[in-house]
């Protein structure tokens, strides 16, 4: 297998995860067959990804170069917000894996905020256990929670902050379990924040990625029927504030400024 298809199929299958890691892949895909072709190849293997059809789109006007440096810089901003919003001794809940909001929270800790993180194990690919890993190998104190916990969780927690796949303009679509997070976040006043770099915002309509069966069940019975969709909508009207580089801001304020800011790139 070439190096071109090698990419393609860890995209795909989701041997590489997390919105930024599938950009960061896209592009290498795109610098190896650098056509109109393969830009459609690859947006719709994520067709739930729009940092990787941005990103795409952003190489093929200007460079390689100018993507990397964008997701450096947005990094550090978002470091920047997530670290203010942090209080000395807060319990934050979140669920499966966010890159960015992993490094964000990785940062603040280093940063000297204490802190201390529940988190979900995330089936049925228990994404949870990459953040559960990454946190504390940071040394930050993690709770790993089953999925079906998180309503208890939820009501010991401070404060929740989420990651991003697409942010449109119903809400923003995340990993499954996270519009009954929403929910739950709200019956309980309990402040939500999206965690996002502003690649992630768009204007197309987003279908809802169903993943294999296998996944659930490897060997149900014939008549047993397996939903497995991997993502659903956060309805805007839970979400306190979006954080992104362009700062902590409002869900209408950010689409308006995120908009901006890829038309200008």
């Amino acid at each position: 297998m070439d190096r071109f298809s090698k990419l393609c199929k860890d995209i795909k299958s989701i041997k590489i995860q997390g919105a930024t890691n599938v950009a960061k892949a896209g592009v290498k895909a795109y610098c190896i067959k650098p056509t109109q072709k393969t830009i459609k190849i690859l947006s719709n293997l994520r067709p739930t990804e729009p940092m990787l059809i941005n990103s795409l789109n952003v190489v093929k006007k200007s460079s390689v170069e100018k993507v990397l440096n964008h997701f450096d810089n947005a990094q550090e901003f978002i470091n920047h917000y997530v670290k203010k919003l942090i209080s000395d001794g807060q319990i934050i809940f979140t669920h499966c894996h966010s890159n960015t909001l992993a490094n964000a929270l990785i940062e603040a800790h280093k940063n000297g905020k204490k802190f201390s993180i529940i988190n979900t194990e995330t089936r049925p690919l228990y994404q949870g256990h990459i953040t559960s890993k990454q946190l504390s190998k940071a040394a930050i104190k993690v709770t790993t929670s089953i999925d079906s916990a998180m309503l208890n969780e939820i009501i010991k927690s401070d404060l929740i902050m989420l990651g991003a796949d697409a942010v449109t303009k119903k809400g923003v679509l995340n990993k499954i379990g996270s519009g009954l997070i929403a929910k739950l976040a709200s019956d309980y006043k309990k402040p939500l924040y999206v965690i996002t770099d502003s690649w992630k915002f768009s204007l197309r309509k987003i279908p809802i990625e169903k993943r294999p069966i296998y996944e659930v069940w490897k060997h149900s019975p014939k008549k047993v029927f397996i939903e497995n969709k991997a993502f659903e909508l956060i309805p805007k009207k839970y979400i306190s504030f979006i954080i992104s580089e362009l700062g902590i801001l409002s869900y209408k304020t950010f689409m308006k400024q995120a908009k901006k800011s890829l038309r200008n790139n």
